[in-house]
């Protein structure tokens, strides 16, 4: 299978079933998009195919065949937005046990790019699905705040 991968060509011998988390953990080897239910509810496992925010768990190998895909790896290198995000998680230390944080600076990364001005009601809509056993919410959505503020 063949796709790019945080802006690299990328190919891995695999089946075309294969979940793209195990893809990405157990045979690229890049360990920062995390399992948490395997049924795409709790949203650790979201990565970005084409753009798009998508839970990993059941996106298979096949899905992604010729497509982009970006993981927490590559989202500070993947351009302004990922890069604004990231800082403010930083500043505002949002990452508490940080088990889910790549799943939510993904999913967060994806609203700003096609939101740069969201209301506390956009961040909610886009960040429904990813759980945070901790309870930062209120961190997270200050963050995405900050960011888009420094995107203006």
């Amino acid at each position: 299978m063949k796709f790019t991968l945080n802006g690299a060509e990328h190919s891995i011998e695999a089946d075309g079933d294969m979940p793209l988390l195990w893809a990405l953990r157990d045979v690229v080897g890049l360990t920062g998009t995390k399992f948490g239910c395997g049924v795409a509810l709790c949203g650790a496992c979201t990565v970005h195919v084409d753009g798009a925010p998508v839970r990993s768990c059941q996106t298979t190998v096949a899905d992604v065949e010729g497509k982009s895909v970006t993981t927490i790896e590559g989202v500070a290198g993947s351009g302004e937005v990922g890069q604004a995000v990231v800082a403010a998680w930083r500043k505002l230390d949002v990452v508490q046990c940080g088990y889910c944080q790549s799943g939510q600076i993904m999913s967060a990364v994806g609203l700003l790019s096609e939101n740069r001005k969201p209301t506390d009601d956009d961040i909610d809509a886009a960040m429904d699905g990813n759980v945070c056993r901790c309870a930062t919410y209120q961190r997270i959505r200050a963050a995405i705040h900050d960011a888009a503020a420094n995107l203006a």
